[in-house]
């Protein structure tokens, strides 16, 4: 009888090795999929279809045209949760990147609208200054966050009511500053987005993720 190869032993030792593997992966997998779970319940992971629905409206602003130039500084008129296009077009400060707006407390330094420019804007809208507490949001259309300026083509008074207002533009802003931080979308598309139509974003957004953004910030979204 033929003594057994040297080999012999590095292959029962591998054998066992991946036998332990097997069993390993086994015993864990429920548990992975739990925690799979609990992170959807969480933090809001979209569904396939609505990556999808956003990925495509999204897609549209990449390479688009760039802001149009303020018109007109009377006479304006809000159309339900836009301003008017000719007063409020958007505008941006050309110095914020997003290695700048992507560092935390960057809005808190930027942050400007005198009390004269805050009844400039409602005065320019013929409404009211100042309106009771929480009715109404002097809003910067292209927000801080994204690298809006503080300028009179980037503020318009926004109403809360009806819905949508203020409170739901305010769940899309946050939602387009995750997308641009964590690197899946271009700045330059997420400002032209919220300055053409930031309803379209909250209507596709996924409702586990506009709810998870909603109890983050559950002072404003209430």
């Amino acid at each position: 009888m033929l003594p057994p190869p040297k080999s012999a032993p590095i292959l029962i030792v591998g054998a066992l090795f991946l036998f332990c593997v097997a069993v390993w992966s086994i015993a864990l997998a429920p548990a992975s999929d739990a925690v799979k779970k609990i992170d959807a319940r969480v933090f809001g992971s979209p569904t396939d279809e609505s990556r999808t629905r956003m990925d495509v409206l999204l897609a549209e602003h990449i390479g688009g045209p760039e802001l149009a130039k303020r018109s007109k500084t009377s006479g304006c008129a809000v159309r339900g949760p836009f301003p008017d296009r000719a007063c409020t077009p958007g505008s941006v400060f050309e110095s914020a990147t997003t290695s700048v707006i992507c560092v935390s407390g960057y809005t808190k330094k930027v942050r400007s609208v005198s009390d004269k420019l805050r009844r400039q804007i409602y005065s320019s809208y013929d409404i009211a200054y100042p309106q009771p507490t929480g009715s109404y949001e002097l809003d910067h259309l292209i927000p801080l966050a994204l690298g809006g300026d503080n300028s009179t083509a980037n503020l318009f008074p926004e109403a809360a009511e009806p819905a949508p207002g203020f409170k739901e533009k305010d769940v899309v802003e946050v939602y387009l500053y995750e997308e641009v931080c964590a690197g899946r979308l271009p700045l330059a598309a997420a400002q032209r987005q919220i300055a053409a139509d930031w309803l379209s974003v909250y209507k596709a957004l996924d409702p586990a993720v506009a709810a998870r953004i909603k109890q983050k910030y559950r002072s404003w979204s209430n």
